[in-house]
Parts: C-alpha cells; sequence; structure tokens
C-alpha cells in the first residue's frame, strides 16, 4: 500500500509538472491582445490525443499483458527525456529586451 500512495503521488507530481510547463509554453505562443481565446482553443489540444488514445490501452493490455503494458508506456518517456536533454545542450542567444 505504501509503495501504491507512492507511484500515485510521484504521478500526481509528474502531471502537475507537465501542466504547468504546458501552460507556459501555450502562454508564450499566444498573441497579448488575443490570449484568452488562443489558449481555450489550444489547451484542448493537450488532452485530445491522450484521452483518445487511452480508449485503446485495454486492448494492448488484453493483447499484450500489463507488464508489457507499463514498459511501453515507460519507453514513451525516452524521446521525450532525450529532446529535454537536447534542448539543454542548445545555446540559443537571447533576444535584446
Amino acid at each position: 500500500m505504501t509503495s501504491l500512495i507512492f507511484v500515485i503521488s510521484a504521478d500526481n507530481l509528474a502531471s502537475g509538472i507537465a501542466s504547468t510547463a504546458f501552460i507556459t509554453y501555450l502562454s508564450s505562443l499566444t498573441n497579448v491582445n488575443y490570449s484568452a481565446t488562443q489558449y481555450a482553443l489550444f489547451s484542448p489540444m493537450m488532452l485530445l490525443l491522450p484521452k483518445f488514445l487511452a480508449g485503446y490501452s485495454r486492448r494492448y493490455v488484453d493483447a499484450f499483458g500489463y507488464s508489457n503494458f507499463f514498459v511501453a508506456t515507460a519507453l514513451l518517456g525516452v524521446p521525450v527525456l532525450l529532446l529535454v536533454w537536447l534542448t539543454s545542450r542548445l545555446n540559443i542567444p537571447k533576444a535584446p529586451v
């Protein structure tokens, strides 16, 4: 039970961090004059594909089992970590303020 509590807490923390990063990214894309409208249009995009794919997770589990499902979902994070690492190594000059 303690491990389950830890895993759920870590998942919720990671979800909160990802949501904050995505909101920050969306805020940088919007025009100041139309930020509310543009944000209202962009934010559902964050949840559309994951919710759509989540509906098929049962079929994947039925075909391959839970352990393979969890390994596959963990491997989905590897490209993201690689992109974060590559982005941190870029030397992008800052625009003058």
